[in-house]
């Protein structure tokens, strides 16, 4: 995600950039159906969907560069927010809407969007028109597929219903020793990760990262003096296509001395060739941003 890009409620006062917005993308994405963008769905989109739906906007350098609209989100009272749609139920939510700006694609709104919306509520389905060829390589690019076709009664054009299940979550803790990023093994397997690993009922980030770091390497790391970095979305290594949402934290002690615990076979710190040619996939991303902010050379 573009470091000044930020992803926030959508806003009463957002209706014209939106509807503008929303027009433009949809026009380009279906040109395939007649008066799109405009008439009749232009006054939907107004009156129903960014009334009812559950609505998040990019915005960057102060304008809205895209759109999000949820179906089936729970709101404060607990009902559905449900305009026109079925939802995905208690475990997920079904993406009424995502468009980027005509100017804005190919800098990954739309993915920061949609693992937003993953974040939130977990599973992900939704429905895109068959049509719409750069849409479909997208969403099956992000782990997305097919569950289901109709024909759309509006349009008469063919609809493909697609879901993705929730992401794996997860928390880890990065710790750099002369620019090099501490990494773990467990038993029986040759690939490196960070150290951290998944959460335990009623655990927070801070506090399942903490037992982690105690657990893997008999770390003491107050879960208060974690602070969190920032958050990868990948590929889960060995779990079938299966999403990551791996928080990442920095702070605690700097001069450690681990002890490996039962699973863990070894542990080292790597540069940045190192990294990738040994680790999990979701490591590169943390490399990259790591090496971006200075703290490791590229």
């Amino acid at each position: 995600m573009s470091s000044d890009m930020i992803i926030r409620r959508y806003r009463a006062s957002d209706q014209d950039a939106v509807t503008d917005l929303w027009s433009r993308a949809a026009r380009q994405a279906h040109p395939f159906i007649e008066g799109e963008g405009a008439g009749e769905r232009a006054r939907v989109l107004r009156e129903v969907y960014l009334v009812q739906a559950e609505n998040w906007v990019a915005e960057r350098d102060g304008i809205v560069i895209g759109l999000l609209g949820l179906l089936g989100a729970k709101d404060g009272s607990g009902r559905a927010n449900e305009p026109g749609g079925t939802g995905a139920g208690a475990d997920g939510v079904e993406v009424g809407g995502l468009f980027v700006a005509p100017e804005a694609q190919g800098d990954g709104i739309g993915r920061e969007l949609l693992e937003h919306a993953a974040a939130l509520h977990g599973a992900l389905t939704l429905e895109v028109f068959e049509g719409n060829a750069r849409a479909r390589r997208f969403y099956a690019h992000l782990g997305f597929t097919e569950r289901g076709r109709r024909v759309d009664e509006e349009t008469g054009h063919p609809l493909i219903a697609l879901e993705r299940a929730a992401p794996l979550k997860s928390v880890s803790w990065l710790h750099l020793r002369e620019g090099r990023l501490l990494s773990v093994r467990t038993r029986g397997n040759d690939t490196f990760y960070l150290p951290g690993g998944k959460y335990e009922p009623g655990e927070t980030a801070r506090e399942a990262l903490s037992r982690e770091l105690s657990e893997e390497l008999g770390l003491v790391v107050p879960a208060d003096e974690l602070v969190e970095a920032f958050v990868i979305h990948d590929v889960a290594h060995g779990k079938n296509g299966r999403r990551l949402q791996m928080t990442c934290f920095t702070g605690g002690p700097q001069d450690i001395a681990p002890a490996p615990g039962r699973e863990i076979a070894e542990y080292a710190w790597f540069d940045r060739r190192e990294a990738r040619e040994r680790c999990a996939p979701a490591h590169s991303q943390v490399v990259d941003r790591l090496v971006a902010q200075g703290r490791m050379p590229g």
